[in-house]
Protein backbone atom coordinates (compact mmCIF):
# COMPACT_ATOMS: atom_id res chain seq x y z
CA UNK A 1 0.00 0.00 0.00
CA UNK A 2 1.39 3.39 -0.99
CA UNK A 3 -0.57 5.36 1.58
CA UNK A 4 -1.76 4.59 5.08
CA UNK A 5 -3.74 6.34 7.79
CA UNK A 6 -2.31 6.27 11.34
CA UNK A 7 -4.03 7.74 14.37
CA UNK A 8 -4.53 7.43 18.12
CA UNK A 9 -7.92 6.03 19.13
CA UNK A 10 -9.78 4.81 22.21
CA UNK A 11 -12.11 1.84 22.45
CA UNK A 12 -14.46 0.66 25.16
CA UNK A 13 -13.61 -2.26 27.40
CA UNK A 14 -15.14 -3.37 30.69
CA UNK A 15 -15.37 -0.25 32.84
CA UNK A 16 -12.74 1.68 30.88
CA UNK A 17 -11.62 3.18 27.61
CA UNK A 18 -8.33 1.79 26.30
CA UNK A 19 -5.94 3.96 24.32
CA UNK A 20 -4.55 2.43 21.13
CA UNK A 21 -2.61 3.19 17.96
CA UNK A 22 -4.44 2.38 14.73
CA UNK A 23 -2.83 2.08 11.28
CA UNK A 24 -4.73 1.09 8.14
CA UNK A 25 -4.56 1.34 4.36
CA UNK A 26 -5.76 4.63 2.93
CA UNK A 27 -8.08 2.91 0.48
CA UNK A 28 -11.70 1.89 0.07
CA UNK A 29 -12.91 -1.55 1.01
CA UNK A 30 -12.63 -3.96 3.92
CA UNK A 31 -9.31 -5.38 5.07
CA UNK A 32 -8.17 -8.13 7.44
CA UNK A 33 -7.02 -6.88 10.83
CA UNK A 34 -4.27 -7.62 13.34
CA UNK A 35 -4.18 -6.77 17.04
CA UNK A 36 -0.52 -5.94 17.72
CA UNK A 37 0.22 -6.62 21.41
CA UNK A 38 3.17 -4.80 22.92
CA UNK A 39 6.08 -6.10 24.93
CA UNK A 40 6.50 -5.34 28.59
CA UNK A 41 7.90 -1.94 27.60
CA UNK A 42 4.45 -0.75 26.58
CA UNK A 43 3.14 0.91 23.44
CA UNK A 44 6.38 2.41 22.16
CA UNK A 45 7.65 3.59 18.78
CA UNK A 46 8.72 0.06 17.81
CA UNK A 47 5.19 -1.31 18.22
CA UNK A 48 3.75 1.66 16.35
CA UNK A 49 6.23 0.95 13.56
CA UNK A 50 5.11 -2.69 13.40
CA UNK A 51 1.49 -1.51 13.13
CA UNK A 52 2.41 0.72 10.20
CA UNK A 53 4.24 -2.17 8.51
CA UNK A 54 1.05 -4.20 8.66
CA UNK A 55 -0.96 -1.33 7.20
CA UNK A 56 1.51 -1.11 4.33
CA UNK A 57 0.84 -4.79 3.69
CA UNK A 58 -2.92 -4.40 3.50
CA UNK A 59 -4.00 -4.92 7.12
CA UNK A 60 -5.78 -2.81 9.69
CA UNK A 61 -3.48 -2.89 12.73
CA UNK A 62 -4.62 -1.94 16.22
CA UNK A 63 -1.98 -1.71 18.97
CA UNK A 64 -3.67 -1.29 22.38
CA UNK A 65 -1.85 0.43 25.23
CA UNK A 66 -2.52 -2.13 27.94
CA UNK A 67 -1.13 0.21 30.58
CA UNK A 68 -3.69 2.90 29.77
CA UNK A 69 -6.44 1.27 31.83
CA UNK A 70 -7.15 3.48 34.88
CA UNK A 71 -5.78 1.99 38.08
CA UNK A 72 -2.68 0.37 36.56
CA UNK A 73 -0.22 0.73 39.48
CA UNK A 74 2.91 1.41 37.42
CA UNK A 75 3.70 3.65 34.48
CA UNK A 76 5.42 2.76 31.21
CA UNK A 77 8.37 4.88 32.37
CA UNK A 78 8.68 2.88 35.60
CA UNK A 79 8.54 -0.37 33.65
CA UNK A 80 11.25 0.87 31.27
CA UNK A 81 13.41 1.79 34.27
CA UNK A 82 12.97 -1.68 35.80
CA UNK A 83 13.67 -3.44 32.51
CA UNK A 84 16.80 -1.36 31.92
CA UNK A 85 17.98 -2.57 35.33
CA UNK A 86 17.17 -6.18 34.44
CA UNK A 87 18.88 -6.08 31.05
CA UNK A 88 22.22 -5.23 32.69
CA UNK A 89 22.14 -8.61 34.44
CA UNK A 90 22.78 -11.82 32.44
CA UNK A 91 19.57 -13.89 32.12
CA UNK A 92 21.05 -16.91 33.92
CA UNK A 93 21.93 -14.74 36.93
CA UNK A 94 18.48 -13.15 37.09
CA UNK A 95 17.16 -16.37 38.62
CA UNK A 96 19.55 -16.01 41.58
CA UNK A 97 17.79 -13.98 44.29
CA UNK A 98 21.06 -13.18 46.05
CA UNK A 99 22.50 -11.74 42.84
CA UNK A 100 19.37 -9.68 42.25
CA UNK A 101 19.40 -8.36 45.81
CA UNK A 102 23.06 -7.41 45.48
CA UNK A 103 22.48 -5.59 42.19
CA UNK A 104 19.42 -3.83 43.60
CA UNK A 105 21.47 -2.60 46.57
CA UNK A 106 23.78 -0.75 44.17
CA UNK A 107 20.95 1.51 42.98
CA UNK A 108 20.34 4.94 44.56
CA UNK A 109 17.70 4.68 47.26
CA UNK A 110 14.96 6.45 45.25
CA UNK A 111 15.58 4.28 42.17
CA UNK A 112 15.75 1.16 44.33
CA UNK A 113 12.28 1.84 45.72
CA UNK A 114 10.80 2.52 42.28
CA UNK A 115 12.43 -0.50 40.64
CA UNK A 116 11.50 -2.73 43.57
CA UNK A 117 7.84 -1.69 43.35
CA UNK A 118 7.74 -2.31 39.62
CA UNK A 119 9.54 -5.65 39.84
CA UNK A 120 7.09 -6.84 42.48
CA UNK A 121 4.16 -5.90 40.23
CA UNK A 122 5.72 -7.55 37.18
CA UNK A 123 6.28 -10.82 39.03
CA UNK A 124 2.74 -11.01 40.43
CA UNK A 125 0.63 -9.19 37.84
CA UNK A 126 -2.73 -10.57 36.74
CA UNK A 127 -3.06 -11.00 32.97
CA UNK A 128 -6.83 -11.54 33.03
CA UNK A 129 -7.72 -7.84 32.66
CA UNK A 130 -5.31 -7.56 29.73
CA UNK A 131 -7.06 -10.47 28.02
CA UNK A 132 -10.42 -8.78 28.62
CA UNK A 133 -9.12 -5.57 27.02
CA UNK A 134 -7.77 -7.53 24.04
CA UNK A 135 -11.09 -9.32 23.58
CA UNK A 136 -12.72 -5.87 23.49
CA UNK A 137 -10.22 -4.92 20.77
CA UNK A 138 -11.61 -7.74 18.61
CA UNK A 139 -15.11 -6.31 19.07
CA UNK A 140 -13.87 -2.80 18.24
CA UNK A 141 -12.15 -3.90 15.05
CA UNK A 142 -15.07 -6.07 13.98
CA UNK A 143 -17.37 -3.05 14.23
CA UNK A 144 -15.29 -0.86 11.90
CA UNK A 145 -16.55 -0.44 8.32
CA UNK A 146 -13.05 -0.99 6.90
CA UNK A 147 -12.46 -4.36 8.62
CA UNK A 148 -13.40 -7.65 6.97
CA UNK A 149 -15.71 -9.73 9.13
CA UNK A 150 -14.17 -12.84 10.67
CA UNK A 151 -10.64 -11.82 9.66
CA UNK A 152 -9.08 -10.51 12.90
CA UNK A 153 -5.80 -12.01 14.09
CA UNK A 154 -3.69 -11.43 17.20
CA UNK A 155 0.09 -11.05 17.30
CA UNK A 156 2.29 -10.20 20.25
CA UNK A 157 5.89 -9.96 21.41
CA UNK A 158 7.27 -11.28 24.72
CA UNK A 159 4.53 -10.38 27.23
CA UNK A 160 2.38 -9.62 24.20
CA UNK A 161 3.14 -13.06 22.79
CA UNK A 162 2.00 -14.61 26.05
CA UNK A 163 -1.18 -12.54 25.86
CA UNK A 164 -1.77 -13.43 22.20
CA UNK A 165 -1.69 -17.10 23.21
CA UNK A 166 -3.93 -16.53 26.23
CA UNK A 167 -6.45 -14.61 24.14
CA UNK A 168 -6.68 -17.53 21.72
CA UNK A 169 -6.90 -19.99 24.63
CA UNK A 170 -9.88 -18.04 25.98
CA UNK A 171 -11.74 -19.17 22.88
CA UNK A 172 -11.64 -15.77 21.20
CA UNK A 173 -12.98 -15.56 17.67
CA UNK A 174 -9.63 -15.09 15.97
CA UNK A 175 -8.72 -16.03 12.42
CA UNK A 176 -5.10 -16.62 13.48
CA UNK A 177 -2.77 -16.21 16.46
CA UNK A 178 0.94 -15.35 16.31
CA UNK A 179 3.28 -15.71 19.28
CA UNK A 180 6.70 -14.06 19.24
CA UNK A 181 8.71 -15.63 22.08
CA UNK A 182 5.81 -15.67 24.51
CA UNK A 183 4.87 -18.28 27.09
CA UNK A 184 2.47 -21.07 26.21
CA UNK A 185 -1.05 -20.87 27.65
CA UNK A 186 -2.07 -23.19 30.46
CA UNK A 187 -2.24 -26.76 29.20
CA UNK A 188 -5.85 -27.19 30.30
CA UNK A 189 -6.93 -24.15 28.23
CA UNK A 190 -5.48 -25.29 24.90
CA UNK A 191 -8.63 -27.18 23.94
CA UNK A 192 -10.46 -23.82 23.70
CA UNK A 193 -8.23 -22.50 20.90
CA UNK A 194 -10.25 -22.07 17.69
CA UNK A 195 -7.62 -20.79 15.25
CA UNK A 196 -4.26 -21.78 13.74
CA UNK A 197 -1.25 -20.66 15.80
CA UNK A 198 2.22 -19.61 14.65
CA UNK A 199 5.10 -19.48 17.14
CA UNK A 200 8.42 -17.73 16.49
CA UNK A 201 11.31 -18.25 18.90
CA UNK A 202 15.01 -17.64 19.43
CA UNK A 203 17.19 -20.69 20.02
CA UNK A 204 19.12 -18.85 22.76
CA UNK A 205 15.93 -17.92 24.63
CA UNK A 206 15.96 -21.06 26.77
CA UNK A 207 13.40 -19.89 29.32
CA UNK A 208 10.82 -19.94 26.52
CA UNK A 209 12.08 -22.49 24.01
CA UNK A 210 12.82 -25.19 26.59
CA UNK A 211 9.05 -25.41 27.13
CA UNK A 212 8.25 -25.49 23.40
CA UNK A 213 8.24 -29.31 22.96
CA UNK A 214 5.54 -29.68 25.62
CA UNK A 215 3.48 -26.88 24.06
CA UNK A 216 3.80 -28.51 20.65
CA UNK A 217 2.73 -31.88 22.06
CA UNK A 218 -0.26 -30.36 23.87
CA UNK A 219 -1.38 -28.63 20.68
CA UNK A 220 -1.09 -31.86 18.68
CA UNK A 221 -2.84 -33.89 21.39
CA UNK A 222 -5.74 -31.44 21.22
CA UNK A 223 -5.89 -31.51 17.43
CA UNK A 224 -4.79 -27.88 17.08
CA UNK A 225 -2.82 -26.33 14.22
CA UNK A 226 0.59 -25.16 15.47
CA UNK A 227 3.39 -24.10 13.15
CA UNK A 228 6.60 -22.93 14.82
CA UNK A 229 10.11 -21.83 13.96
CA UNK A 230 13.19 -21.60 16.18
CA UNK A 231 15.91 -19.33 14.81
CA UNK A 232 19.52 -20.41 15.49
CA UNK A 233 21.62 -17.84 17.33
CA UNK A 234 18.63 -15.61 18.10
CA UNK A 235 17.88 -14.42 21.62
CA UNK A 236 14.70 -13.19 23.28
CA UNK A 237 13.32 -10.05 21.60
CA UNK A 238 15.22 -10.78 18.38
CA UNK A 239 12.56 -8.96 16.33
CA UNK A 240 12.83 -5.62 18.13
CA UNK A 241 15.20 -3.42 16.14
CA UNK A 242 15.42 -0.88 18.99
CA UNK A 243 16.84 -3.39 21.51
CA UNK A 244 20.28 -4.98 21.93
CA UNK A 245 19.24 -8.52 20.96
CA UNK A 246 17.87 -7.57 17.54
CA UNK A 247 18.83 -10.22 15.00
CA UNK A 248 18.32 -8.87 11.49
CA UNK A 249 18.34 -12.22 9.69
CA UNK A 250 15.97 -13.91 12.12
CA UNK A 251 13.66 -10.87 12.18
CA UNK A 252 13.42 -10.71 8.40
CA UNK A 253 12.76 -14.43 8.10
CA UNK A 254 10.13 -14.27 10.86
CA UNK A 255 8.37 -11.33 9.17
CA UNK A 256 8.09 -13.33 5.95
CA UNK A 257 6.61 -16.23 7.94
CA UNK A 258 4.10 -13.90 9.59
CA UNK A 259 2.93 -12.37 6.31
CA UNK A 260 2.62 -15.81 4.68
CA UNK A 261 0.72 -17.22 7.67
CA UNK A 262 -1.70 -14.30 7.89
CA UNK A 263 -2.24 -14.26 4.13
CA UNK A 264 -3.29 -17.90 4.32
CA UNK A 265 -5.66 -17.54 7.24
CA UNK A 266 -6.92 -13.93 7.04
CA UNK A 267 -6.83 -12.90 3.39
Amino acid sequence: MDRIIAQNVKYASTGAHISAYLARPDADGRFPAVIVIHEIFGLDRHIEDVARRFAQNGYVALAPDLYSRPGTPVTAEEIAQAMDFMMKIPPARQRDQAVMAEEMSKLPEQDRAAVGKTMKWLMHRDYSTNVTDLAAAIDYLSSQPYVRKGAVASLGFCMGGTLSARLAAKGADLAACVIFYGEAPAQESISAIKCPVLGLYGAEDHRITDALPQFDKSMRDNGKSFLHHVYPGAHHAFFNDTRPHYNKQAAEEAWKEVLSFLAEHCK
